[in-house]
């Protein structure tokens, strides 16, 4: 059993206990409303309902139970660690590693990885240290946490939108402008699997972009997710007109009618969308620190540049 001692702080005032908890610790509110249920949840010494709102400086007296036993088995899978202390641990995730076990695909994910070299993780499960992930097919940068405190603090952090994310992606077209900013709503489509503009629970995703290189038909953008929907930024650019160069799902058919063989060959050899996660910013989970960290583009990509800058010089920025 872990106890947990929290202050409510300012941002607690008025609000529901089991709201409160859930951004704090990032665990469902179904799991906090069992504790509390319990009475593993005690407000100033005392047992609450999950109704109870709160004042801000009280204290909260939390005992969680052991997380059950993990069904992923540990592999020994390399991992490229960028930096690593007793709260999080930050590395580059390749391209054809999924994160999190799903479905019967319980092996060679990262937590596979992630259980072999560190053991368990919180909260332990399928997805144990995941504070969020990467589409399947990007590479790049990944913070996990290696501690309760660490899990609840990105857990909020990323909710909060306090977490800042920087990605490198070749798009098809040349952007209009140096810089802008895509709004469009997105959702599952209604008669597919994919996300889409086109959707009947619409949400708001908010996409920005600047232009680090221009080619003739191509762009090398900086992209920077403001909300982090699910393939927020592949489907923005789609819709932008300026699908991500070897997309499977949003941008397939235009690898075709790349004319040069040899720009083809090497778009074809990616097997996926040119898009990496280069940057990272967040605040360490017990200093409150800024921290950043960068990843440089992968070889698959920067092959991909290589050709495209021999065909066709860089054009400067309008």
């Amino acid at each position: 059993m872990k106890e947990l001692r929290l202050l409510v702080d300012a941002s607690g005032e008025g609000e529901r206990i089991d709201r409160y908890l859930v951004k704090e610790l990032g665990t469902s509110r179904s799991q906090i409303q069992r504790l509390l249920q319990e009475g593993r949840i005690l407000l100033d010494g005392e047992r609450v309902k999950a109704s109870t709102r709160l004042r801000g400086g009280e204290l909260l007296e939390v005992s969680l139970p052991p997380p059950p036993p993990s069904k992923v088995l540990p592999e020994d899978i390399p991992l490229k660690v960028i930096y690593e202390d007793g709260e999080v641990l930050v590395i580059e995730e390749p391209a054809g590693m999924v994160v999190h076990p799903a479905g019967r695909r319980l092996s060679g994910t990262l937590v596979n990885a992630l259980l072999f070299h560190f053991g368990e993780l919180p909260p332990g499960g399928m997805r144990p240290g995941i504070v969020h992930r990467l589409d399947k097919g990007t590479s790049g940068v990944m913070v996990v946490a290696k501690s309760e405190v660490a899990y609840a603090s990105l857990t909020r952090q990323f909710k909060e939108r306090e977490v800042e994310k920087e990605y490198l992606a070749l798009v098809f077209g040349e952007m209009r402008g140096d810089e802008g900013e895509i709004s469009f709503t997105i959702g599952m489509h209604p008669h597919s699997r994919k996300i889409s503009v086109r959707t009947r629970r619409p949400k708001e995703a908010i996409t920005r972009w600047r232009v680090r290189e221009r080619f003739r038909g191509f762009t090398l953008l900086e992209v920077r997710p403001i909300t982090g929907r699910t393939h927020q930024i592949r489907v923005h650019l789609s819709a932008s007109g300026h699908p991500v160069v070897g997309d499977p799902l949003y941008g397939r058919r235009k690898v075709r009618s790349i004319e040069d063989g040899l720009l083809r060959e090497k778009v074809q050899g990616l097997g996926r969308q040119a898009l990496h996660a280069s940057r990272i910013r967040f605040r360490h989970p017990s200093t409150g620190k800024p921290m950043e960290f960068s990843s440089p583009l992968p070889q698959d990509m920067e092959e991909v540049l290589e050709v495209l800058r021999a065909l066709y010089p860089a054009a400067p920025l309008r």
